[in-house]
């Protein structure tokens, strides 16, 4: 080959993204820093392995679609970058490959907040998405994946996070800061139909409920800021408790121990099992504090059953498979602690780092 001889042309290529597995995981990252370029890392859980990146923009708020079969987005962006005209679109990514499905401009008023489960939310069927607005005012953003469009905007004021039916896609609830949840009902087009508020509920003043939630069935499981579980059921036109009990034993309380953090509960369906982030010494304001352990409790004796050292935990997410792999991240040293969780709960295993300002884990 002489020194002036063409070089052979490099052809590009795309990395086909690995199948998912149960313990694939999606950390949502705010990236505070420079929080016009958010992005979701996603993981395998099972070696840590970094697997793709999906960009959300500037406060962008994600979930999961019901059957993990897409990434929902609803975020901002300005014409100048940083600067601008603002606006706003709920996008669609297949976790089949993270390339783009859709894209639907939406008002420009979704919460650019923290990544808090319930920000964004299909109902049960996937038909609709609703996703939170906060200008300051709250509403609910409501977008028709059939159709693929905006429909409606729905006014919830003092209310915020939806909370879909299991039930009843057409259904939607939401908490509100005078202990009650208001529920709207939709009809077909996805317009509200009906709204009703429910009775009080939980004490907002003395005793407030963290906006988390998970679900089995219609039954919705809240933890409040004392240490308190609240099982909800959202199935009907209004809400109703079914039963609220403690987490807490004598012993606890006087050792002032009490949830916290952001993701800071899981429920496992099949065995029953709730898990929850506890730290001890609580007081007013440490309602975010990593965990210093991990609680486990059989929900249908409201006895514990288990505990395990909290690896800081500010999030957590339980894979979907009969005896459960659990994940943490740890909001100290932004890396994850896997726990086995049968025959007991137990860190097996730990990873190097991922995320700036991450506050939002899901598995497939």
């Amino acid at each position: 080959m002489t020194a002036n001889a063409d070089l052979a042309a490099e052809k590009l290529t795309v990395e086909p993204l690995k199948p998912a597995t149960p313990h694939r995981l999606y950390l949502s990252d705010l990236v505070l820093a420079h929080v016009i370029d958010g992005r979701i890392h996603v993981i395998d859980g099972e070696n840590f392995d970094y697997r793709g990146l999906i960009s959300t923009g500037m406060f962008g708020i994600t979930a999961l679609s019901p059957d993990s079969s897409e990434m929902y987005v609803a975020t901002s962006y300005y014409t100048k970058r940083n600067r601008g005209k603002r606006f706003d679109q709920f996008e669609a990514y297949s976790t089949t490959d993270l390339t783009l499905k859709t894209e639907i401009e939406i008002p420009a008023k979704h919460a650019q907040a923290l990544g808090y489960k319930g920000t964004i939310v299909g109902s049960h069927d996937g038909r609709f998405v609703f996703i939170q607005n906060a200008t300051p005012a709250s509403s609910i953003t409501v977008v028709d994946r059939k159709a693929e469009k905006f429909v409606t905007e729905i006014a919830t004021p003092g209310c915020w996070i939806s909370l879909p039916a299991a039930s009843n896609s057409r259904r939607v609830s939401t908490l509100c800061g005078d202990g009650t949840l208001l529920t709207v009902t939709l009809d077909e087009k996805g317009e509200s139909a009906s709204q009703q508020r429910s009775a009080k509920l939980f004490d907002a003043e003395s005793d407030p409920l963290f906006v988390q939630s998970e679900r089995i069935g219609d039954t919705n499981y809240f933890v409040s800021y004392q240490g308190n579980v609240h099982e909800l059921n959202l199935g009907g036109t209004a809400a109703t408790s079914e039963r609220t009990w403690s987490l807490l034993n004598e012993q606890d309380k006087s050792e002032h121990w009490a949830p916290g953090g952001y993701q800071l509960l899981a429920v496992h369906e099949k065995t029953r099992r709730l898990y929850v982030a506890m730290h001890d010494g609580a007081r007013d304001g440490s309602h975010k504090q990593p965990a210093k352990e991990i609680w486990v409790f059989d929900i249908d004796s409201r006895q514990r059953i288990d505990r395990a050292p909290g690896g800081n935990a500010v999030a957590m997410t339980l894979t979907k498979e009969d005896s459960p792999a659990l994940y943490v991240y740890d909001g100290m040293h932004a890396k994850f602690h896997k726990y086995q969780t049968t025959p007991n709960l137990k860190p097996i295993a730990e990873s190097p780092t991922f995320g700036e300002f991450a506050g939002l884990v899901e598995s497939h």
